[in-house]
């Protein structure tokens, strides 16, 4: 099963091709995602890849965690499988409370 990696700390200028050939050095990357601003479009600079063992996980986050990629140190570790949160909701925050 793949395993979810999060990388922080990237460059605006890396690209998920870029990203997705530093990681592949140490097994298959089943994807490679940068987080994108949803107003600007322009890198929130951190992102995620899985990759495709347990095992090639280990070994890339040894390999690029505090790593210099494109002028930036990495920083890699293991994402936490959380739900997202509900953006939806009533506004305000106020309610019936008043």
């Amino acid at each position: 099963m793949a395993k979810k990696l999060y990388v922080g700390n990237l460059s605006y200028n890396t690209t998920e091709d870029g990203l997705r050939n530093l990681f592949s050095e140490f097994g298959g990357v089943a994807s490679a995602k940068i987080i994108m601003d949803r107003d600007t479009g322009n890198s929130k600079g951190f992102g995620f890849i899985e990759m495709n063992t347990d095992e090639e996980a280990s070994a890339a986050i040894a390999g690029t965690n505090g790593r210099e990629f494109d002028g930036r140190q990495l920083r890699v570790n293991e994402a936490m499988d959380k739900p997202r949160r509900d953006r939806g909701g009533s506004g305000g925050g106020y309610g019936n409370n008043w």
